[in-house]
């Protein structure tokens, strides 16, 4: 559903009443120090955090196969089989030849932008109150 222009205002104003920046302040001072202990980019670290408060206002949330990717990498770390495993075995077998060879490319190349941006958010969220 499309947002009216009326609509993000109010969203905007009811941020600004509730604290909202100040919040993303204080949490990117706090991600900086962390970031500067660990020895990580802080103009990286503060991309990320850009990127994530963005998805955040805007309501987005990961999809479906990014969760998948993320449970399978946190459960059991890269894995040889992984294309396998998230490999929707039912539809693959409703398949030609040629169509499930693409199918196993673009699900290998989904993989790898999911494992990219995994270690990515592993990067700058493992430090966040001592979790991970």
């Amino acid at each position: 559903m499309e947002r009216s222009l009326k609509m993000l205002a109010k969203e905007a104003k009811l941020r600004m009443k509730k604290g909202f920046w100040r919040e993303c302040e204080e949490e990117l001072d706090a991600r900086r120090r962390d970031a500067r202990e660990q020895g990580i980019n802080e103009s990286k670290m503060e991309r990320y955090f850009q990127e994530k408060v963005t998805t955040k206002i805007r309501g987005e949330t990961p999809d479906e196969f990014y969760l998948k990717v993320r449970d399978l990498l946190l459960s059991e770390g890269e894995v040889s089989d992984a294309i396998g495993r998230l490999t929707d075995r039912e539809y693959y077998e409703t398949l030609s030849y040629s169509e499930k060879q693409r199918y196993t490319l673009e699900l290998s190349e989904k993989y790898l932008r999911a494992l990219e941006r995994f270690k990515r958010e592993y990067l700058f969220e493992k430090g966040k109150n001592g979790t991970r």
